[in-house]
């Protein structure tokens, strides 16, 4: 295992959900999935580390692990040699580990790296290397842990390389893999694992979390909680990139009027996410339902279906390209026209004889 951050937290939310996990995880590989930012990576090494600590004897029941044993040591120094760490080359960073070239390829040298767009993919070489660490001897005795985090980012090719090792693993090694697009993993990946959700944060736990995060009056931490799908983790990093719990509700009915306002310092990927969340919102009120990310009372009303279907769609293909490096004012400009045109309500008739 490649050099890491000397810890990785395990959210207060994630603490219940952990004891029940290890009490019903009995599988040797596991798929855990659930919503994105609420902490999967994190639960994912709170796993492993579970599995690798030596506090408790082999063979009795999985408890957290202690932090203190030689093996929970090694696995805060990012070193422990039973524990495999694959992720793509662009979450690396993100999430604090250096992982070498696992998710990369393995052909390429420190400059080509350097040079290149860090890869969002888990490729063939990454899994290859994970099938020969999977036929090794556990250094440690007590058992090797491979972690695929997210593993919807393997591609075909490095999907099925895995599936032999994934049936029938050498030894005593087990396998998390993570991620919250399931959908787009192979069912023969699915078939071969134990599959856990991950529960989704209780909001009142997940709001005193994010208000001593970040300083915000518990009214406006449940409105960015709110705001980023009820996903802590995203919320915090919404507001870090200028999401303003205030400005929030302000938002539809300026963009409604065609204002970019807070959107206007925002990356483009983060405009793109919120009028999908906008549009999405509409269509649900449209159809007698509570909207999910915006107060009812912050939302103009609703144009018809039809054209918001049509609204998704091109919003959609904005958001696969959103990394382009567009001209950032102009795109935005076209956004907002296309969402004036789409949310413009025609004025009602009256009828001039009274």
């Amino acid at each position: 295992m490649s050099e890491g951050r000397s810890s990785t937290p395990l959210w207060p939310w994630l603490q219940a959900p952990l004891q029940t996990a290890l009490g019903q995880l009995h599988h040797h590989a596991v798929l855990l999935h659930g919503l994105p930012g609420t902490g999967q990576f994190e639960f994912a090494m709170a796993l492993t580390r579970a599995w690798l600590c030596e506090q408790s004897p082999v063979g009795s029941p999985f408890a957290p692990a202690c932090g203190h044993c030689t093996a929970c040591r090694l696995l805060d120094a990012g070193s422990h040699p039973d524990v495999m760490l694959v992720l793509p080359e662009a979450l690396q960073a993100t999430l604090g580990w250096d992982t070498g070239d696992a998710g990369g390829d393995a052909g390429d040298d420190k400059s080509d790296r350097k040079s290149r767009k860090p890869s969002q993919d888990i490729k063939v070489d990454a899994i290859r290397a994970v099938v020969q660490f999977s036929q090794n001897t556990a250094s440690r005795g007590r058992a090797k842990v491979v972690l695929i985090h997210p593993v919807e980012r393997m591609n075909a090719i490095a999907a099925n390389t895995l599936l032999k090792t994934l049936e029938e693993p050498p030894g005593q090694v087990r396998f998390v893999l993570s991620g919250s697009a399931l959908d787009q993993l192979l069912p023969t990946v699915r078939s071969r694992c134990q599959a856990w959700a991950l529960p989704s944060p209780e909001p009142e736990l997940a709001s005193q979390w994010l208000s001593a995060e970040t300083g915000l009056d518990a009214a406006a931490a449940r409105l960015l909680l709110d705001a980023s799908g009820g996903q802590p983790l995203t919320a915090r990093d919404r507001q870090a990139v200028g999401l303003d719990a205030r400005a929030w509700p302000l938002i539809p009915q300026g963009v409604a009027r065609g204002e970019a306002g807070p959107m206007a310092a925002w990356p483009l990927a983060l405009v793109v996410e919120t009028l999908q969340k906008l549009c999405h919102d509409l269509a649900r009120v449209a159809v007698g339902t509570a909207p999910r990310y915006f107060p009812a009372e912050s939302l103009p009303p609703p144009p018809e279906l039809a054209r918001l279907n049509q609204w998704a769609q091109e919003l959609g293909k904005v958001r696969r390209h959103a990394d382009h490096p567009w001209n950032l004012s102009l795109k935005l400009e076209t956004l907002l026209l296309q969402a004036r045109a789409i949310l413009r309500v025609r004025p009602t008739r009256t009828n001039p004889r009274g």
